[in-house]
């Protein structure tokens, strides 16, 4: 298994709609990973240098990279919705 984390560092004036963030962007962006996202969560951060970060669990890579080409203008596009800050990603295997 695979672990996407979406990171929003933390940047001065930037807001970030955390309920639109849980409510309507991850569970749209899981509904266009289809069965490549075996789930998801999304963290509003206390402390640290990060506003909120975002995990997507994902199964296949190869999936998650045709589905992300196929709807990645929209999930992109949708980031306005909620925030101005620029997401970072980070890929990793889940070691069981």
């Amino acid at each position: 298994m695979f672990r996407v984390s979406i990171l929003y560092p933390k940047t001065e004036g930037a807001t970030f709609d955390h309920d639109y963030y849980r409510t309507s962007h991850m569970p749209m962006v899981a509904a266009r990973l289809g069965d490549a996202c075996t789930g998801w969560s999304a963290d509003r951060v206390i402390d640290g240098p990060f506003e909120a970060i975002g995990y997507l669990h994902i199964s296949d890579m190869e999936a998650f990279g045709a589905r992300m080409a196929e709807h990645g203008g929209e999930i992109l596009g949708d980031v306005a919705n909620y925030t101005a800050i620029t997401p970072q990603m980070v890929v990793s295997q889940v070691n069981e």
